[in-house]
């Protein structure tokens, strides 16, 4: 006679609650794994501070030399992220920390999907006066930093890459230098599609409706065509030739051509991810130094 196994209702539904709740608990989390790339000469420090700005508490993640003699200041770069991602990713996902050894402190903010653009709904979601007002001064305060903008810059990915351009652009007195990785540097210039429906109503949330006036405010295109070029700082952009942005960055690289720009422009074989954008950081670096020399 064949076995019979029997199915008790009870300890299914008893397993049936463990899944479920331990899927929630994995979904209350909502955050990988966090898992740092240092060196043992380094110092890392997460920061949460007020943001005036945003009327919020926000983090950010700081690494600097593990040694640095009393009294002396270090040059700040302040590395930004791309959409989708957070303030930890330049440190669990690419050898950026490294270059810190040489004398830097670097400043990655929590910058949501905010294309660090003071955004027009809800307009509490002042993300550019966050990082150009309260965090240069929160790190310039708390942190062995030089100020002035001899001694700063700013670089990004992707989102982080038009936020990097968009802000040097819109602050130059700010940044001696700026870097754009793969930068989305023409979503304000990006009409409205019924196919990406949701994009769509992100971008008029923070740039306002297609031609309207916080969409050419906010537009590097429309940025560069009407900055002062012998105060704008120096850029270091670059874009993978299999990615969909390539054909915006090349043309953003010919009018900072045509407008005689100090800036370098590089492509290479690669897509929109950390393997390409970790592979240009020891030129990004060698470029900022050449351009931010280190102060005696």
């Amino acid at each position: 006679m064949p076995a019979i196994t029997r199915r008790h209702p009870s300890r299914m539904l008893f397993t049936v609650i463990l899944v479920l709740s331990a899927g929630c608990r994995n979904h209350e989390v909502g955050e990988p794994p966090d898992h740092p790339r240092l060196t043992p000469n380094l110092t890392l420090q997460d920061v949460t501070f007020r943001s005036s700005a945003l009327h919020r508490d926000m983090q950010c993640r700081v690494v600097w030399p593990l040694k640095v003699a009393p009294g002396r200041k270090l040059q700040v770069v302040y590395l930004l992220h791309g959409s989708g991602g957070g303030f930890r990713d330049w440190t669990n996902y690419s050898d950026v920390a490294g270059f810190a050894e040489s004398g830097y402190v670097l400043v990655m903010p929590e910058g949501g999907a905010s294309y660090y653009t003071n955004a027009v709904d809800p307009t509490e979601d002042r993300y550019e006066d966050y990082i150009v007002q309260d965090l240069i001064s929160e790190v310039e305060n708390k942190f062995p930093v030089a100020p002035g903008r001899r001694n700063r810059a700013i670089v990004g990915v992707s989102m982080g890459g038009f936020g990097a351009v968009k802000l040097a652009l819109r602050h130059p007195e700010l940044f001696i230098f700026a870097g754009g990785i793969s930068s989305a540097i023409d979503v304000p210039r990006r009409t409205f599609s019924l196919k990406r429906l949701q994009q769509s109503r992100h971008y008029s949330a923070i740039f306002g409706p297609s031609g309207s006036p916080t969409r050419r405010n906010n537009d590097p295109f429309v940025l560069a065509r009407t900055a002062n070029v012998e105060a704008a700082p120096y850029f270091f952009l670059t874009c993978g030739e299999q990615e969909g942005l390539l054909p915006a960055n090349r043309e953003f690289a010919a009018l900072l051509a045509q407008l005689r720009f100090r800036f370098e422009f590089h492509t290479v074989r690669g897509g929109h991810d950390w393997n390409q954008w970790n592979a240009w950081l020891p030129q990004v670096f060698q470029s900022l130094g050449e351009q931010m020399p280190p102060q005696a």
